[in-house]
């Protein structure tokens, strides 16, 4: 991921314009073998991207399908989907004939098989970088077509959720946190509040100021309004 980072030995990194070889579809044997037993984390905008599909506020999906965690050494809380207790530790919007979500699915599925890091550099400045996960398990990568990254983000649909998760780097990477910054219980609720329930922090600050935004405008506006909150 950063430079020198060391990786795994099934992690490729990958250098610019590098291509490799991957396709999934039905025909693959191994299909929707990986949404069984994985964790899976989801950002604000996987949130707002879910909750639009399956007509929910933020609220309701945060308590139908998600789980959140804080364990010592965290910043802020985690937010995971909630998989089914059927064995398989299965997605629970993955059918025989693959994601019911499939227009709406979280940033990590539609990167998947790649991984991409994000980070500011001292300056400030956005960087990012890619590796491939090779999987035993996964069929997808015996297949012959070559794709590379521009490539594989553009079918994939990824250009907005990156977006969207790279505006939370001004929050997650502030020089306060790598100073030693630790919310407390009050902060690490109003994190969850605002960046994934929306709704209400929709009606308490931006309707208060006469702000009237798409969800995807409303959490680029909640980014900013926390950080501000956190870090004055």
């Amino acid at each position: 991921m950063k430079p020198g980072m060391q990786l795994p030995n099934n992690v490729k990194q990958l250098a610019e314009g590098e291509s490799f070889c991957f396709s999934c579809h039905p025909e693959v044997h191994c299909f929707c073998d990986c949404c069984q037993q994985l964790e899976l984390a989801l950002t604000p905008y996987d949130v707002v991207r879910l909750k639009d599909v399956l007509g929910l506020t933020g609220k309701e999906f945060l308590d139908q399908y998600a789980v959140i965690e804080y364990e010592e050494g965290d910043i802020f809380p985690r937010v995971y989907l909630a998989m089914q207790n059927d064995g398989r530790e299965s997605c629970p919007f993955v059918s025989v004939d693959g994601c019911t979500v499939y227009g709406g699915r979280p940033s990590a599925c539609r990167t998947y098989p790649l991984g991409r890091a994000a980070w500011l550099d001292q300056k400030g400045e956005s960087h990012s970088s890619h590796v491939v996960i090779y999987e035993n398990h996964c069929l997808g990568f015996a297949d012959t077509s070559r794709q590379n990254v521009v490539n594989w983000e553009k079918s994939q649909g990824l250009a907005p959720y990156n977006e969207a998760n790279d505006q939370l780097m001004a929050l997650l990477q502030h020089k306060n946190i790598r100073a030693g910054f630790k919310p407390s219980t009050e902060q690490r609720e109003l994190f969850i509040q605002t960046l994934y329930h929306l709704e209400p922090f929709k009606k308490t600050t931006a309707e208060n100021i006469g702000l009237v935004m798409s969800d995807t405008a409303l959490l680029r506006y909640a980014i900013h309004w926390l950080t501000n909150e956190l870090f004055p």
